[in-house]
Formats: C-alpha cells, sequence, structure tokens
C-alpha cells in the first residue's frame, strides 16, 4: 500500500470531506476559487457526475462485446474536468487515451470516442474542427502525445501565437500523460526540447498510482513533479481528486505558459479505481485495502458535499443524476446504431490531403478480393 508521503497533495483546497481546507501552497490559488460562480461550480459538478455515467456505460458495452477494448476514468474525473475547464477556447489539448471527460467538454462527441474503442474509425474525431475546440485525437503509444504537443507548442512560440500580452488571443497547449507514461523516453525528450526552447506548454501528469500492475513507488523514488524540475521547469503537485485545485493549478500554469513564461508541470496525485483498461485485471497486483482508503477520497463525494455546504437543493442533484442517465442511454442506444465500416473507410483520413500511396493500396485491396472470384 503507497505510504502516506506518496499520497499527500501539495496544493489542497478541498478536503476529503468537502469542506474548505486549504492547504499552505494554496495561497496563491485562492483567488482563483473566489472567483468561481455559482454556475461554474455546478458544472464541474455536471462533468464529472455525466462522464462517470458514460464511464460505466462504455465498459458494460465493452463486456457485452461492443468495443475492442476500454480505458475506464473512475476516479479521475476531478483532475481533468479541472484542468479542461481552466484552458481557454484557443488552447490546444493533447489527450492520452483515458481524457474522456475532457474531450467532450471540448465539444467532442462520446460516440466519437466510442468509435475509436470500436474499431470503426483511426482516430474518431477530426482534430482541425472547430467543433472539437483544438482537441487532438488520443494516442495510445504511450508517451509520444508529449512530442506532439511540445512541436505544437515549439509552432505557437515560432508563429507569435503566444506571449504577446494579449490573454484573448495568446494561445497554449496542455498535455494529459500518466505516471507510467512518465518513465518513457519521448516524455524526457519532449521536456528537454520544450525546456529549450520555453514552450506555451503545462505537461499535466495524473498520478494515478499505477503504471498497469507497476506501482508508483517502483517507477520513481522521488515525487514524479520532481522530474519535472530537472528540466528547469516550474513544477506542482496538487491534489486531483479535488476539482477546484486542479482548476486553479491549472488555470494560473496555462496563463503563465501563454503568456510567455516558458513550460510548466503538473502532478496531479490521483487514482485509478477501476482496470488499467477492461483487459486488466487490478486483483492481481493491488489490494482491497488499498482501494477502499482511496474510496473515501472519491472526487465527486468531495465535490457533491461542498455544493451541499453551499446549499445546493436536492432538485440540483436529480437534474444532475437524470441528465447523466440520459447521456449514458443516448451513448448505448447511438453507439449499437453504428454502421459497419466500408472496405474503402480505412483508407480515408490516414493523411490530411489525397495521396496515391493510398490509392495504390486501395486498389491493391480490391484486386486482392476480386480473386476470389465472388463478392466480398
Amino acid at each position: 500500500m503507497t505510504s502516506e508521503s506518496e499520497i499527500d497533495p501539495t496544493v489542497r483546497i478541498l478536503n476529503a470531506d468537502g469542506a474548505i481546507a486549504p492547504s499552505e501552497t494554496a495561497e496563491r490559488y485562492l483567488p482563483l476559487v473566489d472567483a468561481l460562480t455559482e454556475s461554474d461550480l455546478e458544472q464541474f459538478y455536471r462533468d464529472m457526475v455525466s462522464v462517470r455515467a458514460f464511464d460505466r456505460q462504455a465498459t458494460l458495452l465493452q463486456r457485452q462485446g461492443q468495443l475492442a477494448l476500454w480505458p475506464p476514468s473512475q476516479g479521475q474525473e476531478a483532475a481533468q474536468v479541472g484542468s479542461a475547464r481552466a484552458a481557454r477556447a484557443q488552447d490546444h489539448l493533447f489527450p492520452s487515451y483515458r481524457e474522456h471527460v475532457v474531450c467532450t467538454i471540448r465539444g467532442v462527441d462520446p460516440v466519437d470516442i466510442i468509435k475509436l474503442m470500436r474499431g470503426v474509425s483511426h482516430g474518431g474525431w477530426d482534430p482541425t474542427d472547430p467543433a472539437h475546440g483544438n482537441t487532438h485525437i488520443y494516442t495510445l503509444v504511450l508517451g509520444s502525445q508529449t512530442l506532439h504537443a511540445t512541436g505544437f507548442a515549439m509552432g505557437l512560440a515560432f508563429d507569435g501565437r503566444s506571449g504577446t500580452g494579449d490573454a484573448d488571443t495568446d494561445e497554449a497547449v496542455i498535455v494529459y500523460y500518466g505516471d507510467g507514461a512518465s518513465s518513457q523516453g519521448d516524455v524526457h525528450e519532449a521536456m528537454v526540447f520544450a525546456a529549450s526552447y520555453q514552450t506555451p506548454q503545462v505537461f499535466f501528469l495524473q498520478n494515478n498510482h499505477w503504471a498497469i500492475s507497476v506501482p508508483v513507488t517502483t517507477q520513481s523514488r522521488v515525487p514524479l513533479a520532481d522530474r519535472a524540475r530537472g528540466y528547469g521547469m516550474e513544477s506542482i503537485r496538487v491534489d486531483g481528486n479535488d476539482v477546484l485545485a486542479s482548476y486553479a493549478v491549472s488555470k494560473l500554469a496555462l496563463d503563465e505558459a501563454r503568456s510567455g513564461l516558458g513550460p510548466r508541470a503538473i502532478e496531479a496525485v490521483t487514482y485509478r479505481m477501476g482496470a488499467h483498461t477492461t483487459s486488466d485485471d487490478p486483483t492481481k497486483y493491488r489490494t482491497s485495502d488499498e482501494e477502499q482508503s482511496w474510496v473515501s477520497r472519491d472526487p465527486i463525494a468531495r465535490m457533491r458535499a461542498y455544493l451541499l455546504g453551499r446549499g445546493a437543493s436536492d432538485a440540483f442533484f436529480a437534474d444532475v443524476d437524470a441528465e447523466a442517465a440520459a447521456l449514458a442511454a443516448d451513448v448505448r442506444t447511438r453507439t449499437l446504431e453504428l454502421p459497419v465500416p466500408t472496405r474503402d473507410d480505412m483508407f480515408a483520413h490516414v493523411y490530411s490531403e489525397p495521396h496515391p500511396l493510398m490509392d495504390e493500396q486501395r486498389q491493391w485491396l480490391a484486386d486482392y478480393e476480386a480473386s476470389f472470384g465472388e463478392e466480398v
């Protein structure tokens, strides 16, 4: 079981009971929290409840043979919601493969995520479509999205799209990855270039304590936030189950990166309540006592308690639950209605523009199948 020193957050605003109890290092972030409206706070809760309902429905769909794979996000909702809501409309988000609520907040249809895991789409959605809020597609190759994000952030800096002093137009990048990916060479190479070129970028590490079956204590002998500090970046450790802390820390880091102060790093200390993916059995490598110790820190229960303390009504919570149930039901219905892709679909969107190699491969496959002398 993880020691208390491993899980004690650096920045915390809400305690596990949902009461305002800021840590000493949270003082600089309190004005950002104070500026949140009641509508903002309720939206945080609505986001978390909705994505958990979607996540559970997707897990059921996979168990019923409708998806090839599903990576659950239960337990990590606060880290994701807070950071995604902190981004400005012009910012660019690079997810890994578990950031379901990050994508939906930015306008991605949840069924587009389903399409990817069902195996009927190369990427799920078009990241250049303005409706998707500059959200790039999932990356299942661990850590490679940090290179993509850093290259993109370097381009923003080269093109003068950050650091101009205009907060309404300056752009930043936030990239998501996990504790397991933090041990990948790609992440460290990305940090080298980000630090060297002072990119307008935030590295958002979700430390959910397990890289599949390898505990974070095996991966690193020091807090993961220290790795980014080794490259000269300001790196903040935050309670990833506290949506207010996640929001405030992410907002300030993005504002600073966007304004030209260079890359920032955040380690959000959270916990993966479910399996790594639906092909994994976490009972083989972690104890029920450990899991139960994190159930008491559930980010949704924490935010619910906070809102109740502020006077939120039963009608509000009932409305949120109904909305989440409707979302899950809609996802199920539309998943079961997804058409079977055609043969030509596999050649679409491999390149951003028509490409002769794809034409050649498409024709080869058509000729090969025709050689069997029957309709395929």
